[in-house]
């Protein structure tokens, strides 16, 4: 099944269930994404058994699936990523066998084709491609392997950062604020049936396709995740309930052989070149550049649709 929130005019949209090419979709048995999930067990059965669907999929219409949340957990769950970044940065950190986990910013999450606004260039402004995953109600201490039947749904993520500011705000020890601006969401929210074999272990094993202005820059696939989104989803909720809704990110995708296949950001490619050379060559955005995110499955389908947007001056 495969999920889509349309601009109605309204905060939180129309949720619609959209036919399996994309190109058509017909209104949900809830109002909106937030709803369907808090009454997931009685709504979803309904939209699942959808079989007409009447109306074309306007595309240009299409909000992030969730457009706000009541909580957003980002992940980092790609070891060589984090590896790479805190040799960057210089950062030593503590042993752990743990998930690392923060809370950023869910009070709104960006459409697909939407522009995004930043106060300046000077910021470091980076693409962090991700996948994440939309959970029902978490009852705090649930086991990762009974975590697995929370996750209710597979998202596309871009997790945009301004890379200046995440380096100072981190040494602090108290966490992002300023470096963290809202998310970009692509159009689909799926549920994990829709990825087939491509969703095991509690990972999307798909390729993560990101262009930057038009030319490939990366191609990592999600499957090499140290902790499995239910490992993710478990850590979340050791101490504290979640409600439905909460959206969590598995961290920037990330293969050891990134040399080869690419980066789904720019401060990974960044570090690769300070590693190599001693110094970064590769610069970040620019106003006017565009980004286009896409996670492809084996057949070449492209289950959450595509995040295209374009960095714009305030």
């Amino acid at each position: 099944m495969r999920l889509a929130t349309l601009n109605d005019g309204t905060r939180d949209g129309r949720l619609v269930v959209v036919s399996p090419d994309g190109s058509a979709c017909v209104p949900a048995s809830a109002n909106t994404l937030q709803e369907a999930l808090e009454n997931w067990d009685g709504v979803a059965p309904q939209m699942a058994a959808i079989t007409r669907f009447p109306e074309p999929f306007d595309a240009s219409r299409a909000l992030a699936p969730l457009p706000r949340a009541w909580q957003w957990l980002d992940g980092s769950a790609f070891a060589c990523h984090g590896e790479l970044m805190d040799k960057v940065l210089g950062i030593v950190p503590e042993k752990t066998e743990k998930p690392l986990m923060y809370q950023g910013t869910s009070d709104r999450f960006y459409a697909p084709g939407e522009d995004v606004r930043f106060p300046s260039e000077d910021l470091g402004i980076d693409f962090e491609g991700e996948f994440g995953v939309i959970v029902d109600a978490v009852p705090m201490g649930t086991s990762a392997a009974d975590c697995i039947k929370h996750i209710k749904l597979v998202v596309q993520i871009n997790d945009w950062s301004l890379r200046k500011l995440a380096g100072p705000e981190m040494k602090t020890g108290f966490g992002w604020v300023q470096a963290k601006p809202p998310c970009s969401m692509a159009p689909f929210a799926v549920t994990p049936d829709e990825l087939g074999d491509q969703w095991r272990n509690g990972r999307v094993c798909a390729d993560l396709i990101v262009e930057w202005n038009g030319k490939r820059f990366g191609a990592a696939n999600g499957e090499p995740m140290g902790h499995g989104f239910h490992d993710l989803v478990a850590h979340a909720c050791a101490t504290r309930d979640l409600v439905a809704g909460t959206v969590i990110g598995s961290g920037t995708v990330s293969n050891e052989n990134y040399r080869e296949i690419g980066s789904s950001c720019i401060a990974e490619r960044r570090g690769i070149e300070i590693v190599d050379t001693g110094a970064p060559v590769t610069e970040f955005m620019r106003f006017g550049d565009t980004i286009r995110m896409e996670g492809r499955l084996a057949d070449g389908r492209a289950p959450f649709g595509t995040i295209d947007q374009k960095v714009v001056r305030p």
